[in-house]
């Protein structure tokens, strides 16, 4: 997995007043494709990812399966208890990323700001386009017809004056729908607007602010800046910000490279830590692999992480100035002992990278790179 730090600029809430943002996120992208290319998928619960008797994990599914529970990250196993006439197909990781690079060419009709999230949505800043006599809400209707005119398959967009509000608008009307929010529609849009819609707060957080009576953005209006950061710190004034429907981050087309990680899902547990050592050999050599292929930086740390039997993680690392097997070694079994006898299921290795510059010709992020 590649870890990488987006390069941005904010812009003055005047500024965000004019700008034109278009979210565009495209519905169950890789069951998507597998249903377009094979219709006889089309109408059962369908899964991407991997096979439950290899503890594989689900990619995505289509919105059939969805019915029944099933969603992205869960056990392939566990989809099947929640769905036995669940059908689970690999992933074509190289296909998606055609198809996404066609799905890319589209937006570039429109604009050139434009910042990849994954293979399946990204941003696009309208702002200066003169399509459509500069409305953004019918180039995002155009970008979407044009998609499913051309690729036979369908996204959702969301529109607004900033990239906050737009991701959220992306999902009101899913699938194959649209939403707007204007500039003078921004406070009664967020005003009831659940905290848990706001990226970057999970379910952990919703629980923390639910205990000082946050649940909406009315509460943490009503609340005030001053009450949020004292019991927030600098998220209460983030959080403050979002409520206000501020975001002032502009479009990121640049990304520094922060990390770089190899991982591996065991079909059994292992159980004893020197299996798990004997592991690390092909881990350490893919990763010493990727780092020779694409990145030529110091490193700053090592990173050993596992995942137990019971689904629990923890990581170790320590600093180094270069890629060094013995570290991974030395970390492991600390690691380990932290799953008090566990077995584990996943191990993973990984290196942090030193914040300098990167070279000019590494720093345009790759949207279509294997993750």
């Amino acid at each position: 997995m590649h870890r990488k730090h987006r390069v941005s600029l904010p812009v003055s809430e005047e500024e965000q007043q004019l700008r034109k943002i278009i979210h565009i996120d495209m519905d169950c992208f890789y069951a998507a494709v597998e249903m377009r290319d094979d219709p006889g998928l089309k109408d059962i619960p369908l899964a991407v990812g991997g096979a439950a008797d290899r503890r594989g994990v689900i990619s995505t599914c289509n919105y059939i399966a969805r019915e029944y529970g099933i969603h992205s990250a869960m056990a392939t196993a566990y989809a099947m208890r929640l769905c036995p006439e669940l059908m689970v197909v690999p992933g074509r990781m190289s296909y998606y990323q055609s198809v996404s690079k066609q799905i890319r060419a589209i937006f570039q009709r429109y604009t050139d700001i434009i910042e990849p999230l994954s293979l399946d949505e990204a941003f696009l800043d309208v702002s200066g386009s003169h399509l459509f006599s500069g409305s953004a809400t019918l180039m995002a209707t155009d970008i979407r017809s044009t998609i499913r005119r051309e690729l036979n398959l369908t996204a959702s967009a969301g529109v607004a004056p900033n990239k906050f509000l737009a991701k959220i608008c992306s999902d009101e009307n899913k699938p194959d729908g649209q939403c707007v929010v204007s500039p003078e529609q921004i406070v009664s849009f967020v005003r009831e607007l659940p905290l848990g819609k706001i990226p970057g707060v999970g379910k952990v957080t919703v629980k923390r602010l639910t205990k000082i009576g946050l649940t909406t953005c009315a509460d943490v209006r009503a609340m005030g800046k001053e009450e949020l950061v004292k019991q927030l710190g600098s998220f209460g004034e983030h959080l403050y910000l979002r409520a206000q429907g501020v975001d002032t981050r502009k479009l990121t087309t640049h990304w520094v490279r922060k990390s770089l990680s190899v991982e591996r899902t065991y079909a059994e547990d292992i159980l004893e830590p020197e299996m798990a050592l004997a592991s690390l050999d092909k881990l350490f050599d893919e990763l010493q692999r990727r780092l020779k292929k694409h990145v030529k930086r110091p490193i700053k740390n090592q990173q050993v992480k596992l995942k137990f039997s019971d689904f629990q993680q923890t990581t170790m690392e320590r600093s180094s100035s270069q890629l060094n097997k013995l570290l991974f070694a030395e970390l492991m079994p600390l690691a380990w002992e932290r799953g008090k006898g566990k077995g584990i299921r996943l191990l993973g290795i990984s290196v942090t990278f030193k914040d300098e510059e990167e070279p000019a010709e590494n720093q345009q992020m790759d949207l279509f790179a294997t993750v």
